[in-house]
């Protein structure tokens, strides 16, 4: 590719320390040239020993550059790297992530083969540790039964294609000119959030298969449920903070089994009908849950996963949902809170 561009990447990092000299051994190792890029690690006021291993890295390689964010908050930190970035693209890395040697290069050459706002990679979830319950998780984390169509997680054609999101993209500079920055009230969420509005403005994701992002999931099973509850709750609260609707409609699937669930289980105790509909809702979700089992099974050709994946799935989708229903709640207290507000103005 002729007049290659200069790519600045950010990569928002706060207690990496087991994590981010591995991140950056494979951005130094990949292809692309080193007078072209410049590396803006964002530090969340780390308390172990990332800053250590940063400022190691910054002494010896010059094109790293290391900033603090005092927030502690990942948009916030996305947001300081784009400020400070010199890049024709600005390509948004993961701490916890290792990348294909050529994924830099790859990102630039579709960008302007393409056209494309944004390109983004596909994600091979990898388990911290080698257990059996580590593998399954990290299975259901790339199955759609788990994570519904996230292409960028479950895979994609052999062609790139175009999408809604993709995760940890490489976006043209003019990007965040036309659309803005990362919102900074989106604890969680936020890059679905600004690839929605770079949608509604007209900007174009590129999904491309043979950019290949090793992604370190979290594998132990209490960190597990804390995260996807917590994604749960931010799959609702961006309502409160988005002219536009922050999610797709699969992040409200879980929520919405719930409810079904909880529904049902109200009415069972006052219409028959209501256990009828209990009994069909679970069951169907039962069936489903070891189909998509089964199916890992095969894949995998381990038939110890059909030990492990129900129970993943199901802890993937309940702590979620719940999460969803708590996230409902804080925005009805919060809507409560401002007509309140709004009351004690007027009175």
């Amino acid at each position: 590719m002729p007049n290659l561009p200069v790519v600045s990447i950010v990569i928002p990092c706060r207690n990496e320390e087991q994590w981010i000299a591995s991140c950056l051994d494979s951005i130094i190792a990949n292809d692309f040239p080193k007078d072209k890029l410049e590396v803006l690690v964002v530090d969340g006021m780390s308390e172990d020993g990332t800053r250590a291993v940063l400022d190691a890295y910054a002494c010896r390689y010059p094109f790293i550059k290391i900033f603090s964010n005092p927030n502690r908050v990942t948009p916030v930190a996305f947001n300081i790297g784009i400020r400070h970035a010199r890049g024709d693209l600005i390509m948004i890395m993961s701490a916890h992530a290792t990348y294909a040697l050529d994924a830099i290069r790859k990102c630039a050459e579709y960008s302007n083969q393409y056209n494309a706002d944004n390109v983004g990679g596909v994600w091979k979830i990898c388990p911290r540790k080698n257990g059996l319950l580590d593998k399954g998780i990290g299975l259901a984390l790339s199955h759609p039964f788990g994570v519904g169509g996230a292409r960028y997680r479950t895979g994609t054609d052999t062609e790139p294609r175009w999408v809604d999101t993709a995760a940890y993209g490489c976006y043209k500079r003019e990007v965040f000119s036309k659309v803005g920055l990362f919102n900074e009230r989106l604890i969680r969420g936020q890059d679905m959030e600004f690839n929605l509005r770079l949608k509604k403005a007209g900007g174009k994701t590129l999904l491309v298969p043979d950019v290949v992002i090793n992604y370190y999931a979290r594998s132990d099973f209490v960190s597990f449920i804390k995260h996807n509850f917590r994604n749960g709750v931010w799959a609702i609260v961006p309502f409160l903070y988005s002219p536009i609707m922050p999610v797709g409609w699969r992040h409200l699937a879980p929520l919405i089994f719930i409810l079904g669930l909880l529904g049902s289980a109200v009415l069972a105790m006052l219409q028959p009908v209501g256990m009828a509909a209990f009994l069909g809702l679970g069951g169907a979700y039962v069936a489903a849950n070891l189909a998509a089992s089964a199916h890992i099974v095969l894949k995998e050709r381990d038939v110890r996963c059909l030990a492990v994946m129900p129970v993943v799935f199901a802890s993937l989708h309940l702590s979620y949902g719940i999460g969803s229903l708590c996230g409902v709640a804080k925005i009805v207290s919060a809507m409560a809170g401002r007509s309140w507000a709004i009351g004690q103005a007027r009175s």
